[in-house]
């Protein structure tokens, strides 16, 4: 069986994989990790079947499965193909008919809706899941009306990114133009949101296939509580409320894997901040103490053995 790993191949995600596989006696698991920039496609006029998918080194054609484990910054035409090329991989075939395609976890289609913070939010909100109260534009004019009523305490948000990186808290008229323009003047989408006060946590609950597992994120230092940006770790046990509301979250955005950040806002209500198609579980495998790799590659497994029974 052999797995592509979508990352860097220093990646300690990739590390923890390959430990697991070792741990669980999966000898005969080969995992590989391979660049999206490594990437290609042909399309051959003389045959039937798909385009061919190659790395450097290796046709991800003749994989089991291919795993994201990360979504790289690129130009507007990379990413589109990026995603273009895993969508068509699904769906590859060959002349023979025989040929089962590589399954991809997540989904393009998951990875893209939950990658852009606007479309995801608004799918959540689509399906009735309290979201903060947002307002997403390309002029800093029209952000500063959104942000007299959002305001005066909003977060500025990159449409794209995760792991807090480029997220800005505004509670000044003046600093709020002066941000605005600058992400205009850098033909940027304003991205805001409503701050929502909290008592300095968040909830993480990471969803693989039917299993849930959760943590807290503490941070009394900053009103940021990625654990990329010094947040502490803390195991959670979740109500089986807060367990479907993650459930739902990662279903609207089609993620099988997925972590769904939660914040309970003043008035008690739990609020999806966003989703999460290409989740890290380091601090979630510290807190909980679950070797949450194991699971990962568990669920792919299954879901491989699946895809080869309806193929």
């Amino acid at each position: 069986m052999k797995i592509a790993v979508l990352g860097h191949p220093n990646s300690w995600y990739l590390r923890d994989l390959q430990r697991a596989a070792k741990q669980k006696g999966l000898e005969e698991l080969e995992l590989t990790a391979v660049s999206f920039t490594q990437i290609s496609a042909s399309v051959e006029p003389t045959s039937n079947a798909s385009p061919a998918f190659l790395s450097d080194t290796h046709d991800l054609a003749t994989y089991d499965a291919v795993l994201v484990r990360t979504m790289p910054p690129g130009s507007l035409e990379q990413v589109i193909f990026r995603m273009n090329a895993l969508a068509m991989l699904q769906h590859a075939s060959d002349d023979t008919g025989q040929f089962i395609p590589p399954i991809v976890l997540n989904s393009p289609q998951a990875i893209e809706m939950a990658v852009d913070k606007y479309l995801s939010l608004a799918l959540l909100r689509q399906h009735n899941i309290s979201v903060p109260r947002t307002h997403v534009c390309q002029q800093a004019d029209v952000a500063m009306h959104a942000y007299e009523q959002l305001g005066p305490d909003v977060v500025v948000k990159p449409l794209f990114g995760g792991e807090g990186r480029g997220i800005t808290r505004v509670s000044d008229p003046a600093l709020a133009l002066r941000a605005f323009k600058m992400i205009e003047q850098l033909d940027g989408v304003i991205y805001q949101q409503e701050f929502i006060a909290h008592e300095g946590f968040d909830i993480r609950i990471l969803v693989i296939g039917d299993s849930t597992f959760g943590m807290r994120r503490v941070n009394p230092d900053d009103w940021r509580t990625n654990v990329s940006l010094g947040a502490r770790a803390e195991p959670f046990e979740a109500s089986s409320e807060l367990i479907q509301l993650a459930r739902q979250a990662a279903k609207v955005v089609q993620a099988q894997i997925a972590g769904v950040d939660i914040l309970i806002a003043p008035d008690g209500t739990p609020t999806v901040l966003e989703v999460n198609a290409v989740p890290g579980w380091k601090g979630l495998a510290e807190a909980t103490g679950k070797d949450i790799a194991q699971e990962v590659l568990a669920f792919t497994i299954e879901q491989i053995a699946s895809h080869r029974k309806k193929s």
